[in-house]
């Protein structure tokens, strides 16, 4: 889910103006790339329990991150409301996954 919601700011993002390039096209690339990155790294060290959790916290931080670029977005014209409102609620559902994973990390950790 994480990666298909990056993939659409990506494919949206080559819209935005020249000038947002090493700004916000930048950043919101950076940060949704980076939840999917953090995952895959915390999925992979998920034999130690605290780095996995760190790695959790991390994407669901970076998630954060995304919503605040989409808001910039929205403000500044370059997506619609009914865009925003897509990736949005995208990215709650992301975190929201995310946190579930760690309510439930022992049942993840266990055995890896």
């Amino acid at each position: 889910m994480a990666f298909e919601a990056a993939m659409a700011i990506f494919r949206l993002s080559r819209s935005f103006p020249p000038e947002e390039k090493y700004s916000l096209t930048d950043q919101i690339r950076r940060a949704s790339r980076s939840v999917c990155t953090n995952i895959a790294e915390g999925w992979r060290k998920r034999r130690y329990r605290a780095v996995f959790l760190n790695k959790l916290s991390d994407a669901g931080q970076e998630s954060a991150e995304v919503q605040t670029w989409l808001a910039f977005s929205l403000a500044c014209g370059y997506i619609t409301q009914a865009i925003f409102d897509d990736l949005n609620e995208r990215y709650e559902h992301v975190y929201a996954m995310l946190t579930n994973m760690e309510r439930k990390v022992d049942g993840f950790c266990r055995g890896a």
